[in-house]
């Protein structure tokens, strides 16, 4: 970033993503860059977390976005994002609805954020994790 902070994308505004974004907000790691599919649902979260900075003491820009324009010049990216296991259904019920999530969330970071390291938490982790390395073509250490 122009200021000299690292960038954090978080991608996926939900319960999980939030908490990730606002954790490592406390920490003061870096500016945050959250981004949802729905349009204005990361940037209401967003908004909310930047007015909790002045009470928590915090002091990273947090910001929300529906484009992954926004996520251009990232140093990490975290993913969050999936659809969530519900009563009765497997890990392996998950693989098919979460590779194409994953899919659409990797070609945005390959395209607008081709330097960034990836962390994962969409879930079956392993084979998520596995075809985001596919999906992207980044080396594995990233």
């Amino acid at each position: 970033m122009a200021n000299g902070r690292k960038k954090i994308a978080v991608i996926g505004a939900g319960n999980v993503g939030a908490t990730c974004a606002f954790v490592l907000a406390q920490k003061k790691l870096g500016d945050i860059v959250m981004l949802d599919i729905f349009e204005g649902f990361a940037k209401g979260k967003a908004l909310d977390m930047s007015q909790d900075g002045q009470v928590l003491n915090y002091d990273g820009n947090i910001t929300g976005t529906a484009d992954y324009a926004d996520i251009a010049g990232s140093d990490v990216v975290v993913v969050t994002s999936g659809f969530p296991r519900q009563p009765g259904m497997s890990r392996e019920d998950l693989i098919g609805k979460n590779a194409e999530i994953v899919k659409q969330v990797g070609e945005g970071i390959r395209e607008h954020a081709p330097n960034a390291v990836i962390i994962m938490v969409t879930n079956p982790l392993d084979l998520m994790t596995y075809h985001m390395w596919k999906v992207t073509g980044f080396p594995t250490e990233r």
